[in-house]
This record gives structure tokens, C-alpha cells and sequence, in this order.
């Protein structure tokens, strides 16, 4: 049975570690390592994760999630590392529904639990799905758990509220972007990992339930937006990206139109302008991340979507019809 390295990276987060921690444990197995990332905490993060049983890592300063993950995984050495939200909390079983998997789907390089909302009946995601415009959302997001398919199958991308990543492909592939900091970086890395030929899936016995919001918060924005075009810059093949062109810029000019009214215009500007900023970097960036391709460019477009199957995205459905003809065409065209 393989092991795990369950890693928890948090930033003020006692309170949520005293009710996480200890149904983590319960469910540890010989090998398994269970570890904190504490990322420059004020309120005793690090002291109640030693008192519960934790091997802590202190960074000493704010990593971001994204940086957080890579001082727990470089202080671990099972075979399977699982990144687990402080405020995500692990139903029994959980643990070992998700090392199954490893046996169970050996072409699988990442997978998540289905993660519910605190009531446990309602999906805070079932599996992620990822638009061909780069935006990445909660796959059945407020639907009943009840209508999750039981068995394991294959999502757009894997959650990191409650990821397992296999340790040989997650140093294959330089694991999750330190430069991201936050948001986005689940994304990124699933598709890495899928160009990669890797599969990415969700154990919907494996079940976690997730203290979750969305904030939209001015800072949120800016690290999606800029997040995005990182990951599409980065992941997309050559081919797809150049017949994605037309649609990324169009949504590009739209989105200046919807971010001056909901008030994050001036977010909206800082990641194009970071984007713009970095894109030497990012194209040096690019060579490297599309050098491990193994698959089609056919094979990762089939897993891109054009469907608004978000209630976060229910304004912007009328496009729908437009969107799936043009990705008709683009799969025609590989």
C-alpha cells in the first residue's frame, strides 16, 4: 500500500488545523508523514500543529499555496503526496480511498477527493473543468452529492483543496509554480501533468468537506487573470494556442468591459500588465513545460470545454452556442 505525505500549508490558520489535524491522523498509516507548512503565521499555527502531532515547516515568510507545497513536499519522502486545505476536513476512509487510486489507475499522475461543502450533501467540487478560454472552475458546484458517479473517472483538472499528486510525476513536472503564489496553480500543474500524458481524476469515495467562499476580492482577480494567461501561455501546444488566438484576444477586450463594471478594471490592468512584464520569462518558460509533451494536441483539446456550467458564470451563458461552434472548428482543424 503506497504511502502518503499529507501536506497542509497554512497562513493564520490554528483554528481550522485543531479540527482538521486530529481526523487526519486517525487515518494515518505506517509510512504515511503528516506535515505543516506554516507560512509566517501570527497566531500560534505553528505551536498547535506541533501540540496535534505535526512535523511543522516554517518558512518564514507568506510562500503563497503554491510555495507552501514545495517546502512539504521537499521535507517528505512517500511515494504520494496529498495537499490538503487546513479547512478541509477528511471524512473517514478518505485517506485510504485516495492511495487506492494509485494502484487502481496507474496512468493517473494526479487526482482529488470529491469535496463538499460543510454539509456534506452539496458539491463544492466533484472534479474541475477547465474552458478552452483558460477559466477554471468547480465542476458541479452547489449540485447533490447524491448525483456524483461513484466510480473514479477523469476531470479537466484536479482540485488542490484535496490533491494527490504521484511523487515522481510532481518532480517531473517542477510541481506547482512557486510564481503563482495563490489560485490557479491546480490548473496549471493538471495540465502539465496531462501534457505530459499523464491523466488527472477524481475518487468520489474519497470524500472531504470544504469550508469554502468565493471572494472576489481586488487581489483575487489580479492573481487569476494573470494566473490565466500563464497557464494558457505555458500548457497550450503551439497549434491550439494559434487557432485559440482569434477567441483569447476578443475575450480579452470583453473582459476590460466587465471587470470597469464590477469595479477590478484596475486588477484587470495589473495582470495584463504583469503578463506583459514577464513574458520573456514565460516564453523561456513555455520551451521548457511544451519540450515534455507526450500526447496529441487533439488528446488535450478534447479535455477543454466550451460549456458555462458555472453559477458563477451564469451572465455570461447567451455566448455558449458561439463558443461550442468554435471549438468545433478548432478540433476540426488539429
Amino acid at each position: 500500500m503506497a504511502a502518503l505525505a499529507v501536506v497542509l500549508v497554512g497562513h493564520d490558520s490554528a483554528g481550522d488545523l485543531r479540527r482538521t489535524l486530529p481526523a487526519v491522523r486517525a487515518q494515518l498509516r505506517s509510512g504515511d508523514e503528516l506535515i505543516v507548512v506554516d507560512n509566517a503565521s501570527s497566531d500560534g499555527t505553528a505551536e498547535v500543529a506541533r501540540e496535534l502531532g505535526a512535523t511543522v515547516v516554517e518558512t518564514g515568510a507568506n510562500l503563497g499555496f503554491a510555495g507552501g507545497c514545495h517546502a512539504g513536499a521537499d521535507a517528505s519522502a512517500a511515494e504520494l503526496l496529498l495537499f490538503l486545505n487546513p479547512d478541509a476536513l477528511p471524512a473517514d476512509g478518505c485517506l485510504d480511498a485516495l492511495r487506492d487510486i494509485a494502484a487502481q489507475r496507474p496512468g493517473w499522475g494526479a487526482w482529488q477527493a470529491l469535496v463538499t461543502l460543510p454539509d456534506g450533501a452539496t458539491v463544492n467540487t466533484a472534479g474541475n473543468v477547465v474552458h478552452f478560454l483558460g477559466i477554471g472552475w468547480a465542476g458541479g458546484m452547489g449540485r447533490p452529492v447524491a448525483g456524483v458517479p461513484a466510480a473514479p473517472h477523469e476531470v479537466g483538472f484536479a482540485s488542490g483543496a484535496a490533491l494527490v499528486v504521484r511523487r515522481g510525476a510532481w518532480q517531473a513536472a517542477g510541481g506547482f509554480d512557486p510564481r503563482y503564489f495563490m489560485y490557479s496553480e491546480d490548473l496549471d500543474l493538471s495540465l502539465r501533468l496531462r501534457l505530459a500524458g499523464w491523466e488527472i481524476g477524481v475518487a468520489p469515495a474519497a470524500r472531504v468537506a470544504h469550508d469554502y467562499a468565493f471572494d472576489k476580492g481586488a487581489y483575487k482577480w489580479f492573481y487569476l487573470e494573470r494566473n490565466r494567461w500563464w497557464t494558457v501561455l505555458g500548457a497550450y501546444p503551439g497549434r491550439l494556442l494559434a487557432l485559440l488566438a482569434p477567441a483569447l484576444l476578443a475575450f480579452e477586450l470583453a473582459l476590460l468591459a466587465v471587470a470597469w463594471r464590477g469595479g477590478w478594471l484596475r486588477s484587470k490592468l495589473r495582470a495584463q500588465a504583469a503578463v506583459v512584464r514577464e513574458l520573456p520569462v514565460l516564453l523561456r518558460r513555455r520551451a521548457a513545460v511544451q519540450a515534455t509533451r507526450r500526447i496529441e494536441v487533439r488528446a488535450f483539446a478534447d479535455h477543454l470545454t466550451a460549456t458555462l456550467d458555472s453559477p458563477y458564470l451564469a451572465g455570461a451563458r447567451f455566448a455558449e452556442p458561439l463558443l461550442a461552434a468554435y471549438l468545433r472548428l478548432v478540433r476540426a482543424a488539429l
